[in-house]
C-alpha cells in the first residue's frame, strides 16, 4: 500500500538520525539517560554503564529504524522502537522537572512529539496491512486442526464400534 511505503520511512527517520547522533556522541546523552539507566541497571542486576546502554539503545534504534523504513518486519520493528521510545522520552524530556518556564515549555513540546510518535508506532505495530492478524490465522489454523482431529477420532471410534459389533459374542 502506497501510504505504508511513505509513512514507514517518515516515522523511522527520526529514530535513524537520533540513533546515529546518540551512537556517535553518547556522552552528550549520559547525564539525562542516567535517570533511567541507573534504576534499570539496579533492578535488573546489570553493571552500571550508562554509556554502553545509550549506545545499545542507539544501535537498536538505527537498526529497527532502517528495517521499518524498508518495510522489513514492520510490526516487530515498530514495536521495538515503541519500547525504546518510552525510556528515551522519560529521560530526555522530563518537563515536570524543569523550573524555568521556557525550558519547561520546550521539554513539554518534545515530550508530546514523542508521545505522538509513540501513537504512530503503536498503530504501525498493530497494522496488519490488510491481512489477517497472526492471532486470527493461528486460531483459524488450530481450529481447523482441532476439527480434523475430532473428525479422525470420531471416525476411529465409529470403526471400533462397528468392529466390536461384528465380533461373535461368546456363548455361555
Amino acid at each position: 500500500m502506497l501510504s505504508h511505503r511513505v509513512a514507514r520511512p517518515l516515522l523511522a527517520g527520526t529514530f535513524i538520525v537520533g540513533g546515529l547522533d546518540a551512537f556517535l556522541h553518547p556522552d552528550s546523552k549520559i547525564g539525562k539517560a542516567e535517570s533511567v539507566t541507573t534504576p534499570l541497571t539496579k533492578a535488573l542486576g546489570l553493571p552500571e554503564d550508562s554509556r554502553a546502554l545509550v549506545r545499545a539503545n542507539a544501535g537498536m534504534q538505527i537498526g529497527a529504524g532502517v528495517l521499518l523504513a524498508m518495510g522489513v518486519l514492520p510490526r516487530s520493528m515498530a514495536a521495538s522502537l515503541a519500547l525504546s521510545l518510552v525510556p528515551t522520552t522519560l529521560a530526555g524530556h522530563a518537563f515536570w522537572n524543569e523550573t524555568e518556564p521556557a525550558k519547561r515549555s520546550a521539554q513539554r513540546l518534545q515530550f508530546l512529539k514523542n508521545a505522538s510518535m509513540l501513537g504512530g508506532l503503536i498503530y504501525a505495530a498493530t497494522d496488519t496491512d490488510g491481512r489477517p492478524s497472526v492471532s486470527w490465522r493461528a486460531h483459524r489454523a488450530f481450529g481447523h486442526l482441532a476439527k480434523k482431529i475430532d473428525s479422525a477420532a470420531s471416525s476411529a471410534s465409529d470403526t471400533a464400534t462397528r468392529a466390536a459389533h461384528a465380533l461373535p459374542l461368546p456363548q455361555g
